[in-house]
């Protein structure tokens, strides 16, 4: 196994891609988690936090869209978990690159 955190924080980055194409924010870090995990260390801890998170996003989407009706609650949720898919990516590459490990917060377990 190489250590290799220049691709740990391409992978959190990959999450961004969804601002250019308007979707693959799960599937471009789901393919590099699939095939480096076994290569690159740390690759597969990464990939599953990164994995969760996504998929956490899309729950919480998925319930604010109820919640619009409810005095717009929904939208503000929206407004919130899209400023958190931006940032916390952001703040998780850097943590990379400085050598911490990071964490998603929020995030439910599906990949353990």
């Amino acid at each position: 196994m190489r250590q290799d955190n220049q691709l740990l924080v391409i992978t959190h980055l990959s999450q961004l891609v969804t601002l250019v194409t308007g979707f693959g924010s799960l599937l471009i870090p789901l393919i590099i988690w699939i095939t480096q995990k076994e290569k690159v260390y740390k690759m597969d801890e990464h990939g599953k936090n990164i994995i969760n998170f996504q998929l956490s996003l899309i729950i919480y989407f998925i319930i604010c869209i109820p919640l619009i009706l409810l005095l717009g609650l929904g939208l503000l949720g929206f407004v919130v978990l899209g400023i958190a898919s931006i940032v916390m990516p952001i703040i998780n590459a850097i943590k990379v690159s400085n050598g911490e490990t990071p964490k998603y917060p929020l995030s439910f377990t599906f990949i353990n």
